[in-house]
């Protein structure tokens, strides 16, 4: 069995997209039985993601996961019962001056508040893909205003990378304030200030009454390198991009290739898969 900052793995906490599921958003079944290996042998397994409560229930549902999760990178801490033990919304002002930075610029704008996902349009390359993520169809409107007291996640959507980093760049005054940081490379998010995967994993340990020296953390974007930072030991999703991959203690295969199968399997357990 693999170990931690030298000690032995005790919890296991997951990314989803582009982690513990696959392209097409999928579990595959030598994922489910290695987190069943990892149940047998005594070892915690939850997830945390971006996604909304209402995207991450199938995985839990499937997985039989009774145990905390975090949701929009762990600002929502909940249980499959529905119990919500903490929850953590944007600042209001936060999110008004995200739309006023945004302005006209070509990005799709969808705001997550009250576990219902609102949108500027349902077209566009990735409505279909966020409809699987997030397990609900978006409602659609052209005034965002009457959400700001209560938006969980802000998400703008564009295939510029250049457009979103400089979105990112200007949104930069206001990291003192709120999370901004990209879930993949076409989604810039803005959460609240302790809506960041670090906080979470630490929240989701301490729920589960576990020191994060004895935590395995697994992700593959920017913003699964708070929890790699707390973790006790941290693996990257080989397709991931090169900077969270130089990041991470270990790096396992991509998640069409059943990565996180082969990080338990192989890095944790210390059984081939």
């Amino acid at each position: 069995m693999s170990s931690a900052g030298g000690e032995l793995v005790r919890l296991v906490v997951s990314d989803l997209d582009g982690t513990l599921v696959d392209k097409q958003k999928k579990l595959t079944q030598p994922v489910i039985d290695a987190v069943a290996r990892l149940r047998a042998a005594g070892i915690g397994f939850t997830v945390i993601s971006a996604r909304p409560r209402s995207g991450m229930m199938p995985i839990a549902d499937a997985l039989e996961i009774d145990d905390p999760m975090g949701a929009f990178n762990g600002g929502t801490v909940f249980r499959r019962d529905g119990t919500i033990l903490c929850q953590h919304r944007i600042d209001p002002d936060v999110v008004r001056t995200m739309f006023d930075l945004v302005g006209d610029a070509a990005v799709d704008r969808w705001v997550f508040a009250d576990d219902i996902w609102y949108a500027s349009t349902d077209q566009g390359s990735h409505v279909a893909s966020e409809r699987i993520a997030s397990n609900q169809a978006p409602v659609i409107t052209t005034d965002f205003s009457a959400l700001y007291d209560r938006a969980d996640k802000l998400t703008f959507v564009s295939d510029d990378p250049a457009l979103l980093a400089d979105l990112h760049d200007r949104a930069a005054g206001l990291s003192a304030r709120a999370t901004i940081v990209q879930s993949q490379t076409y989604y810039l998010d803005v959460t609240a200030l302790a809506a960041n995967k670090g906080d979470g994993i630490a929240l989701l340990a301490g729920a589960m009454d576990t020191a994060l020296s004895n935590v395995a953390a697994i992700g593959d974007q920017a913003n699964d390198l708070p929890m790699f930072a707390r973790a006790g030991l941290s693996i990257a999703m080989g397709q991931g991009p090169a900077e969270v991959r130089a990041k991470a203690d270990l790096v396992t295969s991509g998640n069409d290739a059943d990565g996180v199968a082969r990080a338990i399997g192989e890095m944790i357990l210390g059984v081939a898969v």
